[in-house]
């Protein structure tokens, strides 16, 4: 019983990423999180999750990450941006054409 039970979790584990949810912003996949309100957050997801082109989702990440460097940039910080972006992220995923 319990290496049925064991060999399930495995199976589980495995499938995980087939099932994965829709794309979540987060400190470790948001560029300028930390410059962030809340109620920014959830917009830049909802938006995030909105673009069906892969283009369109550029040019909106290219405003954001605008935006979030100068915010860095006025508390003296510097940040870097991530190999793979959101928007690179969703068009793997099949969100974007």
């Amino acid at each position: 019983m319990r290496l049925r039970l064991a060999a399930g979790l495995v199976c589980l584990a495995l499938a995980a990423p087939a099932f994965a949810g829709p794309w979540r912003a987060e400190a470790v996949n948001t560029y300028g999180w930390q410059f962030m309100t809340p109620d920014e957050r959830i917009e830049h997801q909802r938006h995030m999750r909105s673009f069906s082109s892969y283009e369109a989702c550029k040019a909106y990440q290219a405003e954001h990450h605008a935006r979030m460097a100068e915010r860095a940039r006025r508390a003296g910080v510097d940040l870097t941006p991530r190999d793979e972006s959101g928007c690179e992220q969703l068009r793997a995923r099949g969100r974007l054409r």
